[in-house]
């Protein structure tokens, strides 16, 4: 580490603090704008912004190449990943959104020759958009199944879809998209249905 990083007349210091509040405003977009919309998470957003400042500053901090700088960032995350298998609290996803933290704070840190500001803020832009695309990808087409017991396997006939998709809508309290028929009982005058709707 520099002994100088903190000295105020040092020319570095005021360059961290330029890519400190580009990382800011990029957490914000990502956490605040994009993650909680889609999670409606409100509990993982002190986390995520304090990891995301952290792993800057430490990042920052060292007074070595790219490579090393970028070879700590990863060892945090890989210490962020065994910790995720000691607890079930984070998902997937948020795990997801963890990694994109570390990297998004990771790229701003690093001491670039003459701080090409544009290159970072479209590298911010390329990573910001792309988890917006995926996204709504993920909530257009992810859905969830449950196997059901139907009873109006008179709704089951051909032609008679919509009516079928609206009653059994009605007794799920669920928007259902579509339905499989798994196994109809004409004796018993029941039905086993797949449901198909948006969690």
């Amino acid at each position: 580490m520099s002994d100088n990083f903190f000295n105020l007349n040092n020319p570095d210091f005021y360059g961290t603090i330029l890519r400190f509040v580009i990382n800011t405003i990029f957490l914000i977009i990502l956490i605040r704008g994009i993650y909680f919309k889609y999670t409606k998470k409100e509990k993982f957003a002190f986390t995520f912004f304090l990891m995301g400042i952290m792993v800057f500053f430490l990042t920052s901090m060292l007074n070595t190449n790219v490579l090393m700088q970028f070879s700590f960032g990863f060892g945090l995350f890989a210490i962020f990943a065994i910790l995720r298998f000691r607890t079930r609290n984070f998902s997937l996803k948020d795990m997801s959104y963890i990694f994109t933290v570390i990297g998004v704070s990771l790229i701003n840190s690093l001491k670039l020759v003459g701080f090409p500001v544009l290159g970072v803020i479209i590298f911010n832009i390329i990573i910001i958009l792309s988890v917006i695309i995926l996204e709504k990808f993920s909530t257009k087409y992810n859905t969830t199944t449950h196997t059901i017991v139907y009873e109006n396997i008179e709704l089951l006939t051909n032609g008679k879809k919509q009516k079928l998709l609206k009653d059994v809508s009605d007794l799920t309290g669920k928007e259902i998209l579509r339905v499989k028929i798994r196994r109809i009982d004409f004796k018993e005058k029941i039905a086993l249905l797949d449901i198909y709707y948006k969690d």
